[in-house]
């Protein structure tokens, strides 16, 4: 069965200390929905060199078993709780997808 995938990029954030209260309620949702966070860039001393459009901002990986198990946990009332605690003044570009076996 693939594998499911969060990815999350931020081209923008006007203040970065604003996404605490979203942070403190996702982390918790993705780990009982099982996934696993593989990246966090640039947080936590992650590099990253962007190439072409790309961008230095943050960006996100996380790993669920399966794509089914993915969008379940995007759908969960725990990490909805968490998208309302995403601040104004910042851009997201969220996708799930499936990984290749």
């Amino acid at each position: 069965m693939a594998k499911g995938y969060w990815v999350s990029v931020y081209p923008a954030i006007s203040d970065p200390e604003r996404l605490t209260a979203y942070d403190k309620l996702a982390g918790p949702a993705v780990q009982a929905g099982g996934g696993r966070t593989l990246s966090r860039i640039p947080s936590r001393g992650g590099r990253v060199v962007a190439h072409e459009a790309g961008i230095t901002q943050r960006v996100v990986l996380i790993e669920f078993d399966s794509f089914e198990q993915a969008v379940a946990a995007y759908e969960s009332e725990a990490y909805q709780k968490a998208l309302v605690a995403l601040p104004d003044g910042f851009k997201r570009d969220f996708r799930i997808i499936e990984g290749i076996d």
